[in-house]
C-alpha cells in the first residue's frame, strides 16, 4: 500500500505543486493550508509523513511538529524552510523532525529524500513487528504445560529472566531446552540484542576455539580473513551453549575466563577483547558425574550452575500430553491451511500410552505427519505411523501374551505414576492417597522403575 503524506503550507502554489509531484510518484497525498487544519485532520486520519512549512498562521510548523511527536510519534516530519531560516530548521531537527528541504524546492531532491525516509520507516516498522512476534513466540507463558513439574519451570524462568545470572538447563534431547533459553533471553533486558545459539556437539574439536572466540587472518591454514566468534556476535545479548558438556577439556579454561573476566582472546592474537554476554547453557548429561570422572572442570561447572533448571521428560508430565497434542495440531493446521481441529479419542489413548523416547520433538514430528495426512477435522489412527498399530496390543497392561506378574507390574506402574503426578510428585501425599507406607512407595518406585521427581 502506498504511503500517505500530508502537505502543510499556507502558500497554495507550493502546496499544490508538491501534491501534484508526489501523487505522480504514487503516494496518497492530502493537503492542509495551516498547522491547525493539519492537527484537526490527524484526529481522524493517520499519515506516514508530514511535509510542513515553518511559518504559517494559526499554528506554526514547530507547534505542529510538537503535536505530531506527542500524538503520532511514528509519523515522520520533514520541514520546508527558506535559506535564511536554517537555524529554525535545525531547532526543528532537535525537536524530532527527520529532515528539512530548502525553498525553492528541488523536486528531484525531494523525491529522493522522501523515498529514503519512507523506506527506512517501513523497515523500522517491519523490524518492530518481527520483534513483537519473536516476543510473542518466546514468551514463557506460551511454553505449553500445566503439570506441577512445568509450573516450577515457569516460576524459575520468570525469576531468572530479569537478572544476568548464568543458567544451566538440564534435560533429555527433545525436551525443549532451547525454547526455555529463548524465553529467558526474550523476557530479559537484553531482548533487543542478539540471541546466539551454539550447538557445541556439532563443532569440530580443532575449530572450537575459533568458532567461539574468533580468529585473526593467517592464524591457521584457511584463516584468510579476520572473523568474529560466537561470543563477539552475541555482545550485549545472550549466548546459548547447547550441550555444553561437549566442550573439550583444554578449552574449558578459556570459557571459564570468558565468564569470569568477561573477555575473550581470538586465535592468532594476544590482545583480549571485552565482551558483555549472558551465558545460558544446557546439557543432557550429569555434569557432576562428568566432573568426578575428570572430563569436566569443577570450577567451570560451578560457574555455569548458578541457576539450575531441570526440564522433566514427558514420562513425568503425562498430564501435559493432551495440551501439547492440541498445540501442535493447531500450529501445523495453520501452517498447512487445513481445517484440522484435534485428534479423536482413540488417537489420544495411543499417544498417552506411547513411550516417548524422543520426547516432545518426537511428539511434534508425529503430529506434523498426522496433520499432513489428515482428511477430516480430527486426526484418526489411520494418520499415525504404522508402529502404533504394531504396538497397540503392548500398550495395554492386560495383554494376553504377558504373564500375570508382568500385567500386575504394568498396572501398578501406571497407577502409581498417575497418583504421583496428581500429587505433584510429593511422595508423602502420594503414599497417603495410595494408603501404603512411605517406605513401601519408595520400594515400588525402585522395583518398577517409575520415573520420580524430587
Amino acid at each position: 500500500m502506498s504511503e500517505s503524506i500530508l502537505i502543510v503550507d499556507d502558500e497554495d502554489i507550493i502546496r499544490e505543486s508538491l501534491s501534484f509531484v508526489l501523487a505522480k510518484e504514487g503516494y496518497n497525498v492530502r493537503e492542509a493550508a495551516n498547522g491547525a487544519i493539519a492537527a484537526e485532520m490527524m484526529k481522524t486520519e493517520s499519515f506516514d509523513l508530514v511535509l510542513t512549512d515553518l511559518e504559517m498562521p494559526e499554528m506554526k510548523g514547530i507547534e505542529l511538529l510538537e503535536h505530531v511527536t506527542n500524538f503520532s510519534p511514528e509519523t515522520l516530519v520533514v520541514i520546508i524552510t527558506a535559506y535564511g531560516s536554517i537555524d529554525s530548521a535545525i531547532a526543528a531537527l532537535r525537536k524530532g523532525a527527520v529532515d528539512y528541504i530548502l525553498k525553492p524546492v528541488e523536486f528531484d531532491e525531494l523525491i529522493v529524500k522522501i523515498q529514503r525516509l519512507v523506506a527506512g520507516r517501513r523497515l523500522t516498522l517491519e523490524n518492530k513487528l518481527l520483534r513483537g512476534e519473536l516476543h510473542r513466540q518466546h514468551d514463557f507463558s506460551h511454553i505449553v504445560g500445566q503439570s506441577p513439574a512445568m509450573t516450577r519451570v515457569f516460576d524459575t524462568i520468570k525469576k531468572v529472566a530479569s537478572t544476568d545470572g548464568t543458567v544451566l538447563i538440564y534435560g533429555k534431547s527433545g525436551t525443549g531446552k532451547e525454547l526455555v533459553a529463548r524465553a529467558i533471553h526474550f523476557n530479559s533486558k537484553r531482548s533487543a540484542r542478539p540471541f546466539i545459539p551454539v550447538n557445541c556437539g556439532a563443532i569440530v574439536e580443532t575449530l572450537f576455539e575459533s568458532e567461539l572466540f574468533g580468529h585473526k587472518r593467517g592464524s591457521f591454514t584457511g584463516a584468510t580473513v579476520d572473523r568474529d566468534g560466537y561470543f563477539k556476535s552475541a555482545d550485549g545479548g545472550s549466548i546459548f551453549l547447547d550441550e555444553v558438556s561437549e566442550i573439550p577439556l583444554h578449552l574449558q579454561v578459556k570459557l571459564l575466563r570468558a565468564i569470569e573476566q568477561k573477555e575473550i582472546t581470538p586465535v592468532g592474537t594476544s590482545t583480549p577483547q571485552t565482551i558483555d554476554v549472558r551465558i545460558i547453557a544446557s546439557t543432557n548429561k550429569n555434569l557432576e558425574k562428568e566432573v568426578e570422572a575428570g572430563r569436566y572442570r569443577e570450577d567451570l561447572f560451578y560457574r555455569l550452575n548458578i541457576v539450575e533448571i531441570n526440564l522433566p521428560p514427558l514420562a513425568e508430565r503425562g498430564d501435559d500430553i493432551p495440551l501439547l497434542v492440541q498445540h501442535f495440531v493447531m500450529k501445523y493446521a495453520r501452517e498447512m491451511n487445513k481445517d484440522v481441529r484435534g485428534v479423536d479419542n482413540e488417537v489420544m489413548k495411543c499417544l498417552l500410552a506411547h513411550s516417548w523416547k524422543g520426547e516432545i520433538r518426537e511428539l511434534e514430528n508425529i503430529i506434523e505427519r498426522a496433520v499432513i495426512f489428515a482428511e477430516g477435522n480430527l486426526v484418526t489412527k489411520n494418520e499415525l505411523p504404522g508402529f502404533f498399530e504394531q504396538r497397540q496390543d503392548s500398550l495395554y497392561p492386560f495383554d494376553a501374551r504377558r504373564s500375570m506378574k508382568e500385567a500386575v507390574d504394568e498396572f501398578e506402574r501406571q497407577f502409581i505414576t498417575h497418583v504421583l503426578r496428581a500429587n505433584g510428585f510429593n511422595k508423602e501425599a502420594a503414599a497417603k492417597a495410595l494408603k501404603i507406607s512411605l517406605s513401601s512407595l519408595y520400594r515400588k518406585i525402585e522395583e518398577l522403575a517409575i520415573p520420580s521427581q524430587s
